[in-house]
């Protein structure tokens, strides 16, 4: 893949309109909701016990209230309600992992929130130790074991007792290192803070350290944000994931504590992102998609070249060839080919496991169609491609004749060499791999019939589906 990326703000603004960020396809939104947990069940137990696991754990409660934040959360200094949260967690665990035939592997494990962290020491032992007795962990140098932290939930022990847990790569929330911007957003952590933890994570070993910072936050600017970015390449993360803020105060309550004349100009917005890009490459970080830097040396990055590359729930990752089980509330789980989801609401959630039930409320079960338009959205995700020979000979088609109306739809991307049709696929270029996700976009039979048809900003006050982020 190409390590340059092309920056054309006009291209982008023309092409910058919402869309799915395919963490899955089809998408959460078209998730039916279930009456019982028959099929579950069902998909648990006669699942092939030959394919590795990837386990993902909801820890929902966060101390503080971060005024941007869209996840689902538990609010609450009070400590002592993650104990009740935690018996109903264990109890999950234990009735999904009686229901799996043979002894399937664990490659991958993924603690995210809220605020994990938020756990003491002996909770996350004991959490720990309760997986370990379900679940068959590999000993494999390519086992991937993640969490996600607020450094300002890092106790003196928290790093070393996650490395002896078998942690082995962490993920630090940082957003922005401006204090005008952090008071805006209630996030106060300061620059030696920041330090502190990547330092002492490298020490203990951990083998990719991720950062994360969104622009489009208020106070920012061009300028505040370069010193920031200066400041955490200083730190040298192995990865760095670079989020664009969405204002949905209708959405998400903690939003309309922000000031909406606060929040830089789209077309400053832009241009913190265009430097964003710029000073990156610079520095020698590989442009994985989709908001994602990483180091080339990196598994992101070598799994990218080697085209093994994989994209779910939790964004880029290796480790595709797993089937991924979710506990605690609001998780998905993908299992073969159907996607799973536990219920957002923590009442829900409770009286299902109490009443010995699984905890999901919503499914959806692929087709044929769905696998192939499944494979070609991950392709161009991934690898910035779709081979028309590959999709023939997986799924016994014409791919050509498949998606002719697609392919023509495509046309006015290839107009503007965002991509290149030829004999043998589709091949996103440098002008076009910000924007990929509208060629994805096209081959989405779920997203409504005229947004399909013009790459206006006029499609989406037409559009009654939930809404998206913007792709930039």
């Amino acid at each position: 893949m190409t390590e340059k990326l092309y920056w054309d703000p006009e291209l982008i603004q023309r092409y910058n309109r919402s869309g799915p960020r395919y963490t899955s396809y089809p998408t959460a939104v078209e998730f039916k909701v279930v009456e019982n947990d028959q099929a579950e069940k069902d998909l648990l137990s006669q699942r092939d016990p030959n394919v590795p696991l990837s386990l993902y754990l909801h820890i929902p409660f966060c101390a503080h209230v971060c005024y941007y934040c869209g996840c689902n959360k538990i609010v609450t200094r009070d400590r002592s309600k993650s104990e009740p949260y935690l018996e109903l967690l264990k109890a999950e665990i234990d009735k999904k992992a009686e229901l799996l035939q043979g002894h399937p592997i664990v490659e991958q494990m993924h603690w995210g929130g809220g605020t994990p962290t938020f756990l003491s020491d002996e909770q996350m032992t004991d959490l720990m130790a309760h997986l370990r007795k379900r679940f068959k962990f590999s000993t494999a140098k390519s086992a991937d074991y993640s969490i996600e932290i607020d450094p300002r939930e890092v106790r003196p022990t928290t790093l070393k007792h996650l490395r002896k847990l078998g942690f082995n790569r962490t993920s630090f929330g940082v957003q922005d290192l401006n204090e005008i911007v952090q008071k805006a957003v209630n996030r106060i952590q300061p620059e030696s803070m920041i330090r502190q933890v990547m330092s002492e994570a490298r020490e203990l070993g951990f083998r990719s350290i991720n950062i994360d910072l969104i622009y489009g936050l208020p106070h920012q600017n061009q300028q505040t944000f370069a010193e920031t970015l200066d400041v955490i390449i200083d730190m040298s993360p192995d990865r760095l994931s670079i989020f664009n803020y969405a204002h949905l105060p209708e959405r998400f309550k903690p939003q309309r504590r922000i000031n909406e004349e606060d929040l830089p100009s789209p077309e400053e917005k832009l241009a913190i992102l265009g430097n964003c890009i710029t000073t990156l490459t610079r520095e020698g970080y590989h442009y994985v998609g989709m908001d994602h830097f990483a180091k080339p040396d990196d598994e992101l990055s070598r799994a990218q070249a080697d085209k093994q590359l994989h994209r779910n729930f939790q964004g880029y990752t290796t480790h595709g060839e797993c089937d991924l089980i979710g506990f605690g509330v609001s998780s998905i789980s993908q299992i073969s080919d159907c996607y799973l989801q536990n219920s957002p609401d923590m009442t829900a959630y409770e009286n299902a496991i109490q009443e010995q039930r699984l905890p999901n409320v919503k499914l959806i079960e692929t087709n044929k169609d769905d696998l192939i338009r499944r494979q070609v959205i991950m392709e161009l995700l991934c690898h910035d491609r779709m081979v028309f020979n590959d999709l023939d000979q997986e799924f016994d088609i014409d791919s050509r004749n498949y998606f002719s109306n697609e392919l023509e739809k495509l046309t006015p991307m290839i107009e503007d060499e965002l991509l290149i049709r030829d004999e043998k696929g589709i091949h996103i270029t440098e002008k076009g791999r910000l924007l990929v996700r509208n060629a994805c976009m096209v081959f989405d039979t779920y997203l409504n019939a005229n947004i399909l048809q013009t790459y206006s900003a006029s499609a989406d006050a037409n559009n009654n589906r939930p809404r998206f982020s913007k792709a930039i």
